[in-house]
C-alpha cells in the first residue's frame, strides 16, 4: 500500500475514554491503529477540500449549492 512508521503520540482524554482507548490499545492495537488512521485521513480530506473552496472563491452557502448539497 504505502511505507509507513511508527509515532507516538500523546492526548488528553476525559478518563472514562482513556480507559477506554487503552483496553483497545491492549487487546487489538491493530484496531487503534485503524481508527487514528481513519480519523487523520478524514482531516486531511476536509483541509483539502475547505482550502480548494477557499481558493475557488467560493463561500460555505455557495459550496454547498454547487456540490448539489
Amino acid at each position: 500500500m504505502w511505507e509507513t512508521r511508527s509515532v507516538q503520540i500523546l492526548v488528553r482524554l476525559p478518563r472514562d475514554l482513556a480507559a477506554q482507548a487503552e483496553e483497545v490499545q491492549r487487546t487489538d492495537p491493530d484496531f487503534l491503529s485503524r481508527v487514528v488512521l481513519y480519523g487523520l485521513t478524514r482531516r486531511s480530506i476536509y483541509r483539502h477540500l475547505r482550502g480548494q473552496v477557499e481558493r475557488e472563491g467560493l463561500g460555505v452557502e455557495e459550496s454547498a449549492e454547487v456540490s448539489g448539497a
